[in-house]
């Protein structure tokens, strides 16, 4: 089974097949991961791993895509993003991504069965709804403590990326990669997608240029989105 197919939305799929590209996953990765997370890893391009954890009844408004990644000093370690498709934050997204994190170990530790301590997982959301991200980006958010247990209780952070808090000249110095979250950006927001054409047109001497190979594939996806006929 293609897992590109089997998703519910156009814009789903937009942003799954770019996330299936590693360069691109790789620039959006050290443009958007916090300093001291993208400055550890190596050069070299994400190394896709196939497959989906989501669970089917959530694959409506969650999609997810996990890559392969070396650090600079040579450790294996793990990129898991998650794609929010929903139009607001889910306040306990939390939880999956701890669900999902604990499924990658599995299947890590079923391939290395004589293995002696885990690789890291960093969790990204890709988050492209209408309204704010404004939840917090921590587990330990969700566990109704008492004061002072938390040194004592599981915890991560996850970065956020809410596409639609960036302004449109920063969405990314990576010409062809600006050009893709462009057009994610703005295809769950009908009511500001002229934006998307003054953006085209500032941009057009750089990113449509450069991308010239992928149009198609754009312009596909935002009539598909715009309702705009061909």
């Amino acid at each position: 089974m293609n897992p590109i197919r089997d998703i519910s939305q156009p814009h789903d799929h937009f942003l799954r097949l770019l996330l299936s590209d590693p360069e691109k996953a790789g620039a959006l990765m050290r443009e958007r991961l916090p300093p001291e997370l993208a400055g550890s890893l190596s050069l070299d391009p994400p190394e896709l791993v196939e497959g989906s954890f989501v669970d089917e009844e959530l694959r409506a408004h969650l999609t997810d895509r996990l890559f392969r990644v070396r650090t600079m000093q040579g450790r294996v370690a793990f990129l898991y993003v998650l794609i929010d498709h929903k139009s607001f934050p889910d306040p306990c997204i939390a939880f999956p991504l701890l669900v999902y994190q604990v499924e990658i170990w599995k299947q890590w530790a079923r391939k290395n069965p004589q293995w002696h301590r885990l690789p890291a997982i960093i969790p990204f959301i890709f988050y492209h709804g209408k309204t704010q991200w404004r939840i917090p980006n921590e587990f330990l958010a969700l566990v109704d403590a008492e004061t002072g247990w938390a040194p004592f209780l599981m915890n991560f952070r996850f970065p956020v990326f809410d596409l639609g808090e960036v302004p449109d000249d920063l969405l990314s110095r990576h010409p062809v990669l600006h050009a893709w979250l462009l057009a994610a950006k703005y295809a769950t927001r009908p009511k500001r997608q002229s934006g998307l054409h003054r953006s085209t047109r500032r941009r057009s001497a750089t990113a449509w240029v450069e991308c010239r190979a992928e149009r198609p594939i754009c312009r596909t996806a935002c009539r598909c989105w715009m309702q705009i006929e061909p």
